[in-house]
């Protein structure tokens, strides 16, 4: 602190040093309040005349606080026109065309199996042989009786005739007359009756023969060649399925019923089988029947269809996905599938305008197959859109169109250190 000349202090007035010292200390003063007040003064507005950003503004930040970030890399697509099919997916389950049960239809020892297991059979094939001897003994009894009520009948029809004779010489009664004629009614009956028996033991003589009564395949065999077989067995002999054609029982929610009757027309809707990845087509048929009920318990209904299975594709028991090509919508707008982005309102994309910049566009979405979606609103062909890089995008985003990512695996450009390295060749 510089001393203070008062009134006090009169000896010092006059000393002309002292005096010097207090009005450089004043001056100091007045010099370091108008430092002060200058910095302030630039603070508060000689930025708006400078070079230098506002005071809250961040360099690279525009007018108004809003950041502007560098062109966005993204991979553009054009909205093509196409003919896209609408398909009604359901599980289904393959079912052999006709199954049978091959059992036997008279007792007796299986004394020869006719058939390899696994084995294409026709209809009328041996599949069996039960020992005939039996059976040949009661047709060679039934003829026989019936061989000598013919005989019998034979007789009494002469001994009529003569009767006949008799009776206009009254030398019979009519009551002998009408007894012979009762016994020729009554041999004529039986020689019928003995025709019947013969026609049974000729029959089951045939049951002896086990044939197939369908084309197809037969299985794994039930019974082995040597054991005694009875009418009434449950077990079978073996099962035949024809698979050429084949069918297939699928199920769809009953919402599709009204979808389905509504495209109906004079051509059967055609259904394509699909193995389990839901890529793989298996097959291709028609639709034969739609069940008369929905399933009260499931809400579901059931289709079946029916496939020519000239390759054996299809196997009885086999779970597949049909599906049924209900219409085929001509010229409708498609983008892949990558293109559609999903968020609280529902389905948008990012559509590329001329001045380089995104829109986001709500859209409505179709069917989506083969990795293409259709599009139902929102898009007209010709269209650009983002394919790639939408997570970095949002309105007004400006963007550069940049190369599609290499499929996984592939070989990428390298460095001079054998690294891998975007945009620079390898050695």
């Amino acid at each position: 602190m510089l001393p203070t000349l008062n009134d006090s202090q009169p000896h010092l007035r006059h000393l002309p040093w002292l005096q010097g010292l207090r009005d450089q200390g004043r001056l100091f003063s007045w010099l370091l309040w108008a430092m002060i007040a200058g910095v302030a003064f630039c603070e508060l507005g000689c930025s708006d005349h400078s070079g230098s950003p506002p005071v809250g503004q961040k360099p690279g930040m525009a007018p108004g606080g809003k950041a502007e970030l560098p062109p966005v890399p993204v991979v553009p697509g054009v909205v093509l026109e196409k003919d896209v099919p609408v398909y009604l997916e359901g599980l289904g389950t393959v079912q052999a065309f006709q199954t049978v049960t091959i059992r036997p239809r008279v007792d007796g020892q299986i004394r020869r199996i006719a058939f390899v297991e696994g084995q294409e059979v026709h209809e009328g094939d041996l599949l069996a042989e039960i020992d005939p001897d039996p059976y040949r003994a009661l047709v060679d009894q039934a003829a026989a009786k019936k061989a000598q009520d013919e005989a019998l009948l034979a007789n009494s029809r002469v001994d009529l005739k003569r009767y006949a004779s008799l009776l206009a010489e009254e030398g019979v009664t009519q009551q002998a007359y009408d007894t012979q004629s009762a016994l020729v009614k009554q041999l004529e009956a039986a020689v019928k009756a003995d025709e019947a028996a013969v026609s049974s033991a000729r029959v089951q003589f045939a049951y002896t023969s086990i044939t197939s009564p369908i084309g197809g395949r037969v299985g794994i065999r039930q019974v082995d060649q040597g054991n005694i077989v009875r009418a009434n067995d449950q077990t079978g002999i073996v099962v035949v399925t024809q698979i050429k054609p084949i069918s297939v029982v699928f199920t769809l929610p009953e919402q599709t019923l009204s979808k389905i009757r509504g495209e109906a027309g004079d051509t059967p809707f055609t259904i394509l089988a699909v193995d389990r990845d839901n890529m793989t087509p298996l097959a291709e048929g028609k639709l034969s029947v739609i069940d008369n009920q929905i399933d009260t318990t499931t809400g579901t209904l059931r289709l079946k269809a029916t496939f020519p299975n000239q390759d054996l594709r299809l196997w009885p028991g086999q779970f597949v996905n049909a599906r049924l090509l209900l219409t085929v919508r001509r010229k409708s707008p498609v983008v892949p599938a990558a293109v559609i982005q999903r968020g609280p309102e529902g389905a948008f994309v990012f559509v590329i305008k001329e001045d380089q910049t995104v829109d986001l566009r709500p859209v409505k979405v179709g069917p989506v197959e083969q990795g293409e979606a259709l599009i139902e609103e929102g898009l007209r062909p010709g269209e650009k859109v983002v394919v790639d890089g939408q997570y970095k995008l949002q309105r007004g985003s400006r963007i550069r169109p940049a190369e599609a990512p290499a499929p996984a695996g592939a070989p990428g450009p390298r460095s001079s250190a054998g690294a891998a390295m975007p945009g620079k060749p390898g050695p």
